[in-house]
């Protein structure tokens, strides 16, 4: 398997991480199921298993720093490098009205979809740079971009909220300032678009499938493609 395409993508045991799991070991790639319960995550992995494909649960926690640390350890112990990580794991926090939020809101929030995806990067740099070409994707939103939040014609701006549009705004700067930061590493963020997922009540319109497009695409660049740009599942998103 030494030259098998190597994937881990964070916050997969449902939604948009694990049919992201699904299509990128369809590729025939190994591919490390990261997910914080360990229940869970080890039943769709032996689900995937089961279907032939190459499928590993690793333990992963991203607001934590010592599962971080164990998990890399984990996905060190079996592979040299790391091809793709798919920064995936994410909540949508409180449902309160921007008046009502407070700072614990955001720092709930921002724990996991903002510190998460950098502690996560990171840790896992060594291996990233033992491959020939790697990747990371963060999963961002259209709700983290100013232009489409603010278009009275995009269901973007009807979905009011402080926490989560400002932690996605976050992680786009970061994405950005990470592919400059960061040379021989294509990194760029992925709008899912409105996905039906436990997220949003699944309330989207999109299947998870079509909700997946913009992150294996970019989980599958060719090493001309882009990096620090921000994509949905028809082309480039406005930052």
């Amino acid at each position: 398997m030494a030259d098998t395409t190597t994937a881990l993508v964070t916050g997969a045991n449902k939604g948009l991480g694990r049919e992201t799991v699904r299509r990128l070991a369809a590729l025939s790639w190994r591919v490390f199921l990261g997910a914080r319960d360990v229940t869970l995550g080890e039943a769709v992995a032996a689900e995937f298993a089961g279907q032939g494909l190459a499928v590993e649960f690793v333990q992963l926690d991203v607001t934590s720093a010592a599962s971080i640390a164990a998990a890399v350890e984990t996905v060190g112990q079996r592979t040299a490098r790391l091809d793709v990580l798919v920064n995936n794991a994410g909540i949508a926090g409180t449902r309160k009205t921007p008046e009502q939020v407070d700072a614990a809101d955001f720092r709930a929030v921002f724990e996991t979809n903002v510190f998460g995806p950098v502690q996560v990067t990171n840790a896992f740099l060594p291996l990233l740079r033992a491959a020939a070409q790697p990747r990371v994707v963060m999963v961002s939103s259209g709700m983290g971009s100013q232009v489409r939040t603010s278009d009275p014609s995009r269901v973007e701006s009807t979905l009011l909220g402080l926490p989560y549009p400002a932690s996605k705004t976050a992680l786009n700067m970061i994405t950005s300032q990470y592919s400059r930061a960061l040379p021989g590493i294509q990194v760029n963020a992925a709008d899912p678009g409105y996905t039906a997922t436990d997220l949003n009540g699944h309330s989207g319109f999109q299947t998870v499938t079509e909700g997946t497009d913009a992150i294996v695409r970019l989980a599958t660049l060719e090493p001309d493609g882009p990096t620090g740009g921000f994509f949905d599942r028809t082309g480039p998103v406005p930052w």
